[in-house]
């Protein structure tokens, strides 16, 4: 499949690594790709990978996410499943740029034909790609209202390592609130472990 990431920090990276890993055509997409050489993976224009990419994951932070997609044009994305991993969050990091809904509902109200399924955003970039280094099994969240926008995006994060047992579809774009929300306690954590390198997991009462 042809993947276009939005983006070239390490979130984007790391994806850009576990999905080539996994045999997908991965293309980085940036401002100022001539600036960008030397990370080992391929980088182009947004809009050159926008066009290329059958899947677009937005990777760029989330203070300037609908004005990157804004940039490369609602023509270029009508139709593209689109996987927003992005937070908004203030340069302290201590508050959310969007406290009263999230940036996957702000993406999907701006580009309405454009499919929006938000997962990933609630794990350090390590995790991400790379689930079964932690002690145990974990969970990853997924929110959209395509059922078949999930389903597609089920089977990438399948690629990357998360097996159907620990994906946990959420309900609607909505819910991509609960998801970005997480980045506070994210952090609050991470301040108790000393460490980023872990994820939560949802358990539920045994039945008996």
């Amino acid at each position: 499949m042809r993947i276009g990431i939005l983006g070239t920090g390490n979130v984007a990276r790391a994806l850009a690594h576990g999905w080539r890993t996994a045999g997908h055509d991965v293309l980085l997409g940036s401002r100022e790709p001539k600036e960008r050489t030397g990370l080992g993976l391929p980088v182009a224009g947004l809009g050159e990978t926008a066009t290329h990419a059958e899947v677009l994951v937005n990777a760029t932070p989330g203070t300037v996410s609908v004005e990157v997609l804004r940039s490369i044009g609602e023509t270029v994305l009508a139709g593209k499943l689109l996987i927003d991993v992005g937070v908004g969050l203030s340069d302290d990091y201590t508050e959310l740029s969007h406290p009263n809904s999230s940036l996957g509902e702000q993406i999907q109200e701006a580009f309405p034909l454009t499919p929006v399924v938000k997962t990933l955003c609630t794990m350090d970039s390590t995790v991400m790609i790379a689930p079964d280094s932690l002690d145990g099994p974990s969970t990853v969240f997924l929110s959209g209202d395509d059922p078949e926008a999930k389903r597609t995006t089920g089977r990438l994060l399948t690629d990357l390592g998360w097996p159907t047992s620990s994906q946990l579809d959420i309900g609607g774009i909505t819910t991509a609130r609960g998801q970005e929300h997480f980045a506070l306690l994210f952090m609050g954590i991470a301040g108790g472990l000393g460490a980023h390198a872990f994820n939560i997991n949802v358990v539920t009462r045994t039945a008996g």
